[in-house]
């Protein structure tokens, strides 16, 4: 398997995770509060728990990162 493939088979797996079991609708904020618990956990183990370069990977990376990958879904679906 790829390490696109992977990607993607972990992402699904967190979500799962992440959600656990709630409604995504009914409880979003609560899952909006774990994830972003999540992504401040993982930004600081990544950057070896300096918040100032968490904070440049969030803005500098992250917020890119997802925006992209939110923009290739909804050309996908069409």
């Amino acid at each position: 398997m790829d390490e696109p493939r992977k990607d993607s088979l972990r992402a699904k797996e967190a979500a799962a995770a992440l959600i656990d079991g709630r409604d995504p609708i009914a409880d979003r904020a609560k899952i909006m509060v774990t994830l972003e618990h999540l992504v401040s956990t993982v930004l600081l183990v990544v950057m070896d728990r300096d918040t100032e370069k968490a904070a440049g990977m969030l803005n500098e990376g992250l917020v890119q990162g997802v925006e992209w990958r939110l923009a290739l879904y909804n050309s996908r679906k069409s």
